[in-house]
């Protein structure tokens, strides 16, 4: 994340949230399960990634596996790549969550739209 006392940030911050299903860990800690980004606001790349499971060893995966991706060129890559390298049970939660994060980008882009066509 970059900041500056004069310099503008070159990042946002934005989170998707999904119920976690009964039965996981995570569950017993958390209700839903949050994946945070930091987004490059000019090109919409995944700069780095947090999320709710239970275990670094899961958190770190799902950092490596996002990370890179640009939001600019919509979720079918990153869902795929889920899809593709994880097979736990909290899969449909993830890609709710990716979904939800993505709903949240598309929000946030409107609003810079908006604002654009104001000044």
């Amino acid at each position: 994340m970059q900041t500056g006392d004069d310099e503008e940030m070159n990042t946002i911050f934005i989170a998707g949230h999904a119920r976690l299903p009964s039965g996981m860990a995570a569950k017993s800690i958390y209700e839903t399960l949050t994946i945070t980004a930091e987004i490059d606001k000019k090109y919409g790349v995944i700069v780095s990634t947090r999320c709710t499971l239970a275990t670094m060893h899961a958190q770190e995966f799902m950092e490596q596996l996002l990370r890179g991706h640009s939001l600019r060129d919509g979720m079918d890559k990153p869902l795929a790549s889920l899809h593709e390298h994880y097979f736990g049970k909290a899969g449909s939660a993830l890609e709710s969550a990716l979904k939800d994060l993505y709903k949240q980008y598309e929000k946030w882009i409107a609003h810079v739209q908006s604002d654009e066509t104001k000044q």
